[in-house]
Order: structure tokens, then sequence, then C-alpha cells
């Protein structure tokens, strides 16, 4: 199958092609299609399955065809195409294709993003006259709203890309916000790697006979399918000693023909700190990424890394979307991610466009339950190694019991209301007493 078989036009077909897109994926297959015919359009497939692809080629042709080409040569310009993504580093990579897709179109809509962590001054001169396509983040854009520099009442096509990550605490209101400043009638494309709850109520609230396209997962499923070019193993491993396991794995080899680069998932921030700082120490060139660094720090670093400068990034759940990196071999779960969906974030980040890739998985005592709970809501089942030297003899600890009657919950960490509860009943234990 071809990308013109799915009706895109000679132009965008060869722009596609350009960039190396010679045959649609399965989910461009099926979006492409919905979206051309103006469709709403709820699609889950893997990360790395080419979704920003599938909504960005078909929404060019509506483009052309709407006459916007022919209109819209002036310098103002009706914001037509709104693309809300969750991080800047989406941000700028959705935008870095939109800008090669429409490069060599005779006539080029104007491409703009935008995102927080910068002067929102450049940004509002970028923006004089508006845009045709805009790619942002939702804070950053809410604060354009409110310099005047961004009218939202002309867009015709709103994209929700990772929307599930949109709905999480921080960006739900903000979403919120925004979708109270569209216009009511408009085309909505909802497009992510995984579909909770949270993201069916945003669907059925939104979508208006959504065209449903499933990729690689179960309908309505919480997890989407790991991909199965991906080697993942799971290794128990005491918690003070996994830094000597990934040294060793390092020297090794192990998990992957090519130990060039790898991506490392740590918990925190301090955790990214110190882990780099202890390999770089050790001769391993190993270097940071996470959200304290300056967004003109953050890609500069990630531009290292794709130049192979660092063997090692330590990131945090930062990197688990957004984030493309051609052919990375290795992703390493140093820490386990929260949420059962964030480990198919963070695996999705090697395996990518057909090439193959490795995840490894550290599991240390205290973390058992955890991990059998993301197995478990990803349908996965990596057997538990062992290294020679590394076994555990860490005990784990008992598991939580929340103080309001309930019991604890199998597999999940404490949350911090329980913490909140513990704490309230030993400051009235200790004062009865």
């Amino acid at each position: 199958m071809s990308f013109s078989s799915l009706g895109l036009r000679p132009a965008l077909v060869n722009a596609a092609l350009d960039l190396g897109l010679a045959e649609p994926t399965p989910i461009q297959q099926q979006s492409v299609p919905a979206v051309l015919a103006g469709r709403d359009l709820w699609a889950c497939a893997p990360t790395g399955s080419g979704k920003t692809a599938a909504y960005l080629l078909p929404l060019l042709q509506q483009w052309q065809a709407s006459g916007a080409a022919r209109a819209n040569t002036g310098f103002v310009r009706t914001l037509g195409t709104l693309i809300v993504v969750p991080t800047r580093e989406l941000a700028l990579q959705v935008h870095e294709m939109l800008s090669d897709l429409v490069q060599p179109l005779q006539q080029p809509p104007r491409c703009r993003v935008v995102y927080g962590g910068v002067s929102i001054n450049p940004q509002m001169m970028q923006l004089r006259g508006s845009a045709d396509f805009l790619v942002a983040t939702p804070g950053r854009l809410l604060d354009l709203v409110e310099h005047n520099a961004v009218r939202l009442g002309s867009v015709q096509h709103l994209v929700l890309d990772e929307a599930d990550r949109l709905l999480e605490p921080g960006f739900a209101d903000e979403l919120n916000r925004l979708l109270a400043l569209l216009p009511a009638q408009r085309q909505t494309l909802l497009f992510s790697a995984t579909f909770p709850q949270n993201v069916e109520a945003l669907a059925d609230q939104l979508l208006h006979e959504p065209v449903r396209v499933q990729v690689d997962s179960d309908a309505g499923a919480e997890h989407a399918s790991s991909p199965e070019n991906i080697v993942q193993r799971a290794i128990a491993v005491d918690s003070t000693r996994r830094t000597q396991l990934l040294r060793q794995l390092l020297q090794d080899g192990q998990g992957s023909p090519d130990w060039e680069r790898a991506l490392v998932f740590v918990a925190k921030r301090h955790t990214a700190e110190m882990l780099a700082d202890k390999l770089y120490r050790a001769g391993i060139y190993a270097t940071t990424f996470h959200g304290d660094m300056s967004q003109g720090a953050r890609r500069e670093v990630l531009e290292q890394f794709k130049d192979k400068r660092w063997q090692l990034l330590i990131t945090t759940d930062l990197a688990a979307r957004g984030i493309d990196i051609a052919q990375l071999p290795v992703v390493v779960n140093y820490d386990l991610p929260r949420s059962p969906a964030d480990y198919i974030h963070r695996i999705g980040r090697t395996g990518r466009a057909g090439h193959t890739g490795a995840a490894i998985t550290f599991v240390t005592p205290g973390d058992t339950g955890h991990w059998q709970l993301i197995c478990k809501r990803n349908q996965i089942d990596p057997a538990l190694e062992q290294v020679p030297g590394f076994e555990p003899t860490e005990t784990p600890p008992p598991p939580p019991v929340a103080q309001d009657g309930n019991g604890g919950i199998k597999g999940r960490r404490m949350s911090k209301k329980d913490k909140l509860r513990a704490a309230a009943a030993a400051e009235a234990a200790k004062k009865s007493d």
C-alpha cells in the first residue's frame, strides 16, 4: 500500500518520501482516510508507530483543499489547525516534522511552535499575523491568549497528541480552559499510546461519532501492547547494587549487540544527577536530561546524545514521550515508572521505525509488587532473571496498609493521602498516651 492509495496528493506523497516514509504504517493506513473525510478520530497505537505523520499529512491536504493556501498569502493568517502536546520536546519534534513536510510545497502554510521555559516575547513576535498551523504546550498557549497574541475562535482542526498525558494533574485544568476557548464546530483528533478511563471520558465529551483506531492494543484497554521488536528483560537486584549492575552490563554488552548509547530512566532529578556523576567518575560518558535544565541546555544535550557524544543519558519520565532518537539500541529502567502506562512510553524510545531494541528493567525486592502490577496491566510476562554475583539479598518491606479501614492495595506504593492518614493516626496515638 502507498500513501497515494490513501488519497494523498502527489506533492504530499513526495514530501513524505523525502522523509523516508515510503509506505504507510498501520496507524497511518487507518487514520489518514478518516481525517481526510473530516471525521473526528480516536487513535491509539504504540510509540514509534507513526502517529505524528498520521495526522499531519491529511491535515496539510485539508488545508490545501480548503483554499487556505490561496487565501492566506498575505501577512495576516487565520489559525486553522491547533496541535496541543504536553512537553516542549514533543512540541519541537512535531514542529520539525511539520516543517520538513511543508518545505517542498509550492505554497507552504505558516507553521509556528510555542512552549514554556523560554521568553514569551520572541514567540509573540513570531505570531504577529497569526499562523496556519500552531503546535503548542497548554500553559504557554494560555499565556499567549491572555496577551492577545493568539486567537482561537477560528480553529477548525484540533489535535490532542499524547492525550492521556494532557489529562494528568497539572495539565487537565489548562486543557479544560483551552477547550472552552475553541469553537464547538471543529474536527477533533485524539492520539496517544494509551487510553485510560479519563481519556475515555474526554473522548465521549469532545468527539462526535468518531472513527476509532486501535493498533496492537485491545479496544478499551488501559494499555497499549509492547512493540514486538523490543526484547524485554527484568533483572532482580538489590537497590544498593543497581549502579554496579549497570556498569557490569555496559562492560559485558548484555541486552543488546550495541551498547554505544542507552537511555536510563530514574524516578527523581536528584537521582539522575547522582547516578550520572558516579558513572562519569568511573569513566563512562554519562550526562543528565531533566526538567530543572533550561530548554537550551536540554536541546544541546539531546543533540549531543543523538550524535553519540554521550554513551548514557540519565533521565526522568520527561524523556518518556516526545523524544525520537534514531536507532536507540537500549532503554534501562533503573527505577520503575510510577504508572504501568509510563512503562510502555519509556521502552517505546527504542525499537522505533522498524528497528530492534532492548529494554532492561531493574526490579528490587521492595518493588516486586509494583513490577507485578506493571506486568499485569501491560499483559507482559518477562522472566525475572538474576545476574551471577548480583543475586538480591535485601528483605522486601511489608506491604503498605491504608489507614481508612480498606486495607492495603496490592502492588501499589503508599499514596500521599495514605501517608498523611498514617502520620495523623500516629500523632493521635501519641496524644492519647
